[in-house]
């Protein structure tokens, strides 16, 4: 996640779009579901975001569609590819100084804020210099921001501390910085930076506004009649919390959700797939199944104990009870999509034997280990159920618990006691720079390094790389980083969706950087 938040081949993670409609049955409705015709989109969440829709808080999974729709940055990537391409969004036109310090953009002219007002230069400003205020995860995107200068209304010059060949990618991620009204951060701004309004209102310039937002129940998006871009179809997107995964495809399967978007479990997708009454997709992203080990509890405190964990789980057993018709077995240490695949490899080798050893020798109270995963993602029970079975056959007494993505977020920074010793994690990165996958995972400061390990090696390997964006630097880094026995990347995961076959552009919606939401203004009805 995270890191989630950013985001250029790595395997070729292939833009297949299996499209299956039909009026066949397979365990949903025998016809197809009529398209609505009052102009409403009806999603759903799988699990409350967690965060405020407030973009420079917001740093998890489930509420991206939330953010990305009302909020629009200097830039963008492309939809419906699997590589990230950048292009204009507020900026039409931008340069970057060779040494990679000093950009500057031509801004979009005649575009509103959600409060009416203009979008010009200064709310560049303003809003950089909010989200450094508010000072959440993605803060580290404009902490090494020196000056930004206007000119006139519609130029701006943004001076880095130092160079950074990750900044264009800031820019147009999906947790990068949004451009907000400056004025209603004035107006609304209380004494928190305006993140009380931010949680139920919005200030962007997006096709869609925030119009509610009742956590744990349900969210609303309504289109916003003076977007400056093309139209969307649809007037009004409602995302109830739907918490029960059966009721959620229940409510789908009877024609009352238009999509599934994200976290299906491996039985619903061999169902869905095998099912033409509905159409399913398959589309590249830059998420991936991670392993992660703390480093500073019981036996996982010695590095050979932790690798020889990883060499007994059985990667290809994983990916094949888990991701058929999703994904495939990782060979990079990195996410997909992101570095061509001679870089950054991961040689890890099968041997349950190591642990096996290692077991035999430790002490009763050393031998139990609490695998933890996401709540909101069903793969990583199994997962982490599958990788229980392993475990124990080399000798380990593990136990399998969920923990909801809030707490996880809460062992950064900690020293690890209250986390488990053994977590499966879908990640992705918050830009598709390997600096910045590297960083946030690997460095000790990073958002998503959150059993703390690192080493010397991977942060000056990330450290020489940043300046210039050289895969040979980072991809030591990544080997750097699976020597400390602390990730293993099982798989590469693509975005699994399912939607009514009236449900138009879902391709064309779908950005490779992006998971779990799609561009809602690209929606129509066919």
């Amino acid at each position: 996640m995270k890191k989630l938040s950013t985001l250029v081949a790595i395997g070729a993670t292939a833009a297949l779009a299996l499209t299956a409609c039909g009026g066949s049955n397979s365990g949903g409705s025998s016809t197809p579901n009529a398209a609505p015709t009052d102009k409403v989109l009806h999603l759903s969440f799988l699990q409350d975001p967690g965060q405020p829709p407030d973009p420079d808080i917001y740093y998890a999974g489930q509420g991206l569609i939330l953010t990305t729709n009302t909020y629009e940055g200097l830039l963008q990537y492309k939809a419906g590819t699997d590589k990230a391409e950048l292009q204009p969004l507020l900026a039409t036109e931008w340069t970057a100084s060779p040494d990679n310090k000093v950009f500057t953009f031509k801004l979009r002219e005649g575009v509103k804020f959600h409060d009416g007002t203009p979008f010009t230069s200064a709310a560049v400003k303003a809003s950089f210099d909010r989200r450094a205020a508010v000072n959440q995860g993605p803060a580290y995107m404009v902490s090494d921001v020196d000056s930004v200068t206007t000119q006139g209304d519609y130029g701006v010059t943004i001076t880095l501390k130092a160079p950074n060949s990750a900044f264009l990618d800031y820019l147009a991620c999906p947790y990068g910085p949004r451009m907000l009204s400056p004025e209603g951060l004035q107006k609304n701004a209380g004494t928190d930076h305006a993140q009380g309004y931010l949680t139920t209102h919005d200030l962007g310039t997006g096709p869609f506004t925030l119009t509610a937002a009742e956590v744990g129940s349900k969210y609303e998006l309504t289109s916003f009649p003076d977007y400056w871009g093309t139209k969307p179809y649809f007037e009004k997107v409602e995302l109830p919390v739907i918490t029960d995964v059966s009721a959620q495809q229940l409510q789908f399967n009877n024609g009352q959700l238009a999509a599934i978007l994200h976290d299906l479990p491996s039985s619903a997708v061999q169902s869905y797939l095998d099912n033409k009454s509905f159409a399913n997709y398959s589309l590249p992203t830059m998420m991936s199944n991670f392993v992660y080990i703390n480093p500073k509890k019981g036996m996982m405190t010695d590095a050979k104990n932790r690798n020889a964990v990883m060499q007994a789980i059985d990667v290809d057993e994983l990916v094949k009870q888990t991701y058929f018709g999703r994904g495939k077995k990782a060979d990079q240490v990195y996410p997909a999509n992101m570095m061509a695949p001679e870089f950054g490899k991961q040689s890890v080798t099968h041997d349950p034997s190591v642990l096996s050893g290692i077991a035999a020798s430790l002490p009763a109270d050393q031998k139990s280990v609490t695998i933890g995963y996401d709540s909101s993602n069903p793969d990583n029970q199994l997962i982490s159920n599958l990788i229980q079975t392993q475990l124990a056959a080399a000798g380990l007494n593990a136990k399998v618990q969920a923990y909801p993505t809030s707490e996880i977020y809460g062992w950064v920074g900690t020293d690890g006691q209250s986390a488990p010793e053994i977590m499966t994690y879908l990640g992705w990165p918050d830009a598709p720079s390997p600096y910045t996958w590297g960083h946030i995972s690997w460095d000790a400061d990073g958002g998503l390094n959150f059993f703390g390990c690192s080493a010397p090696a991977v942060t000056a390997a990330l450290a020489k790389g940043l300046p210039t964006g050289d895969d040979a630097d980072f991809s030591t880094a990544g080997e750097e980083a699976v020597k400390t026995g602390c990730w293993l990347n099982v798989a590469n995961v693509n975005d699994f969706m399912v939607a009514q076959p009236w449900l138009k552009g879902v391709e064309q919606a779908h950005v490779v950087t992006d998971p779990n939401t799609l561009r809602l203004s690209a929606l129509s009805v066919g």
